[in-house]
């Protein structure tokens, strides 16, 4: 399977210049929020795996483990309901990260328990950037997919 379509295939078109506001907007989430930037890694790569995109989840596997995290947290991301290593703050944002990213598998979108979980353990402007990283990357997620971008060759750090 090949990729269909670079967006960026054309600098000048207004789908490269759309999808370059996408990686300023995350990176402007990345670098300046004060979520953990671990935290932030997790969160791209469960809903990236959610979403099958394997170019993400290539992504954000490599660069947490780029940046320290550990392999056994990495391949546990996928099942975190059923694993001890993820402190309390971290469920709730991997909770938050499954129901934002299912909204369409759940006729009640993001429950109330959930948001209030993560309350407790983000302050508002946290759990602003982590709703904008979530809807970011759900949209890209949706882009590669959509153009069949595979995964598999990224190079750590070139992304977050």
């Amino acid at each position: 399977m090949t990729a269909r379509l670079s967006l960026f295939g054309n600098p000048d078109a207004p789908a490269a210049r759309a999808a370059g506001h996408f990686g300023t907007a995350s990176k402007t989430i990345l670098q300046d929020s004060t979520l953990p930037a671990a935290l932030q890694k997790l969160v791209l790569l469960r809903a990236s795996q959610i979403n099958g995109d394997g170019y993400a989840t290539d992504v954000w596997a490599k660069n947490a483990a780029a940046a320290g995290e550990s392999a056994t947290r990495i391949h546990l991301v996928a099942a975190w309901h059923e694993s001890t290593v993820f402190t309390d703050a971290e469920r709730a944002a991997l909770a938050l990260t499954e129901q934002g990213t299912r909204v369409a598998d759940a006729a009640g979108g993001v429950g109330d328990e959930a948001w209030t979980d993560a309350a407790k353990h983000y302050d508002q402007d946290q759990l602003a950037d982590l709703v904008m990283l979530i809807a970011l990357i759900n949209a890209t997620n949706r882009m590669s997919v959509i153009v069949r971008q595979r995964g598999g060759d990224y190079e750590p750090g070139r992304l977050g």
